[in-house]
């Protein structure tokens, strides 16, 4: 069962958490408080009813649920394979770019929890998107993925700019439950 928090159910709802709060004491929307503690949480099915009850959209709780993957690369048989075990039904939401520009303004619309880099683009390439991200204040909290190829060469080059790095070939289902925790951290999702 999924739980949010009051700052959680703000976003969705776009209002101030104290309203949320106030809403919550009222018993209009339900929830329950954790032991020895004053933080409200509400689960999700309370917030879908309380949301339909007040002609509130549904779309911003499902965003907030959703982990969203931007993969930067230009191999159509990995695409594929990684949005195969990407979808949806497992709360993920993927976009793909062909270039850094590309992912450039994908990031800017799409506004993406991580970014998986393919190196096979070309290396130099690949570390300037990172880099740009980390420059970039507005996406500086993004995950960053590099999947490095398996060319046989020595890829050393400053790694800082980068939280993860996989070497190809290497298990997509690794890789997917690897995002669920990184993003799952990032976002603060509380799974019960």
């Amino acid at each position: 069962m999924k739980v949010f928090t009051t700052g959680q159910v703000a976003k969705i709802c776009k209002v101030a958490p104290r309203t949320v709060s106030k809403w919550f004491d009222s018993g209009r929307l339900k929830g329950y408080r954790i032991p020895g503690s004053q933080d409200r949480r509400i689960p999700r099915e309370y917030l879908i009813k309380f949301l339909k009850e007040h002609g509130m959209p549904l779309e911003g709780i499902i965003e907030e649920t959703l982990a969203k993957v931007l993969i930067v690369a230009q191999d159509q048989i990995f695409i594929e394979n990684l949005k195969r075990e990407l979808p949806i039904e497992k709360n993920f939401r993927v976009e793909v770019a062909a270039s850094g520009f590309d992912a450039g303004i994908q990031a800017e619309s799409f506004k993406p929890d991580c970014i998986i880099v393919d190196f096979s683009i070309g290396r130099t390439e690949s570390l300037q998107i990172c880099q740009n991200l980390r420059k970039n204040g507005g996406f500086s909290e993004i995950i960053t993925i590099a999947l490095l190829p398996d060319d046989g060469s020595s890829v050393n080059f400053d790694r800082s700019c980068i939280n993860e790095t996989f070497q190809k070939p290497f298990d997509t289902l690794l890789l997917t439950e690897r995002l669920r925790t990184l993003i799952g951290a990032k976002k603060d999702l509380v799974m019960t």
